[in-house]
């Protein structure tokens, strides 16, 4: 996202957490020039991630399913 100084000036404490929650660096233009901010120890994608258990059973009884019935040569 590039914003300008002014809107910087604004908002510049919702921005700074929005860096701090996303990982994602702004760039603010100044003069015709570019500025970073960017997060120190930037967030991992792996971070945003929700762990879900999607298999209910033991995977091991998958493992050992007799599929030989529902072969057809």
């Amino acid at each position: 996202m590039t914003i300008n100084a002014t809107r910087l000036r604004e908002n510049i404490y919702r921005i700074l957490d929005q860096i701090l929650e996303t990982g994602i660096p702004v760039q603010i233009e100044r003069r015709g020039k570019i500025l970073k901010i960017v997060p120190g120890n930037p967030k991992s994608k792996f971070d945003n991630l929700v762990r879900r258990n999607a298999m209910k059973e033991d995977p091991q009884d998958y493992i050992h399913i007799d599929w030989s019935r529902e072969w057809k040569p």
